[in-house]
């Protein structure tokens, strides 16, 4: 047998996958207040696992919340009653890939005839866009206002030390530094945000983490493994939205 003929004969055997398949993100969901809907109706039905992602504090199907004792919080103090859909990646942070976020578009003019853009022109004017603010992997319920405290910041870890700038939550370990613009979330959520993280740089070729992020990321993973909620969370987003997570895959199985 020639070397040709081995060659051959190996390449054929190698199992062939799409990678257009394997790293498709969302193509179903374009409407964020459907995705919200879909996390209510469909994704998180189990009272055991009604919980915010950072805080763990209870919710109702209604999206009521029981704060876990001793929470605090200074700011958004109005946003403590009801579940927010939280970006993990925030929409900012993908958002401003898109020229309509950063530029405008000529669709992009209100009642007045002025021009806008950012998130709403982006929301408007590119499909692309929608898919990504309404992907069902990169939502989970968060206390309100630590959502709207957190802004678009990405996570990283910060010096143990008190400093006026940090925001914290009392109980809830999510700690925000306003003036370094870096969240430190709980360890009961890390695994789940890098894995986020990761999903979402392999699923669209638009949003790219930083090496210092990624490492980061990669961290996190290793450190905290995947739990069975987690992977039980990826089937029921699979079954409503249709595309897999990549990440996951041989994690579940």
């Amino acid at each position: 047998m020639t070397i040709k003929q081995l060659v051959l004969i190996t390449v054929a055997l190698i199992p062939t996958f799409s990678v257009a398949d394997t790293y498709q993100g969302n193509t179903t969901i374009q409407s964020f207040s459907k995705a919200k809907k879909h996390m209510q109706r469909d994704i998180y039905t189990n009272k055991d696992h009604m919980e915010t992602l950072y805080c763990g504090a209870s919710f109702y199907k209604d999206k009521y919340i029981e704060l876990p004792k001793g929470f605090t919080t200074e700011v958004h103090k109005k946003r403590t009653e009801r579940w927010e859909a939280e970006h993990i990646i925030p929409a900012e942070n993908f958002g401003r890939a898109f020229s309509e976020w950063r530029e405008g578009n000529e669709v992009c003019v209100d009642r007045k005839g002025k021009d806008f853009k950012g998130r709403k022109c982006a929301e408007k004017a590119n499909k692309e866009y929608r898919l990504m603010q309404s992907d069902l992997y990169n939502l989970y319920p968060a206390v309100g206002a630590v959502n709207a405290t957190r802004q678009n910041y990405n996570f990283g870890m910060l010096a143990n030390t008190s400093n006026n700038s940090y925001r914290t939550f009392g109980s809830c370990e999510m700690i925000i530094d306003s003036k370094g613009k870096k969240a430190q979330s709980p360890e009961r959520s890390r695994g789940m945000i890098a894995r986020t993280y990761m999903y979402f740089e392999a699923a669209y070729p638009k949003y790219k983490m930083s090496r210092q992020q990624r490492q980061l990321m990669e961290a996190w993973d290793k450190q905290y493994p995947v739990t069975k909620w987690e992977c039980e969370r990826s089937e029921k987003i699979e079954k409503v939205q249709g595309n897999k997570n990549p990440v996951l895959l041989s994690r579940c199985h």
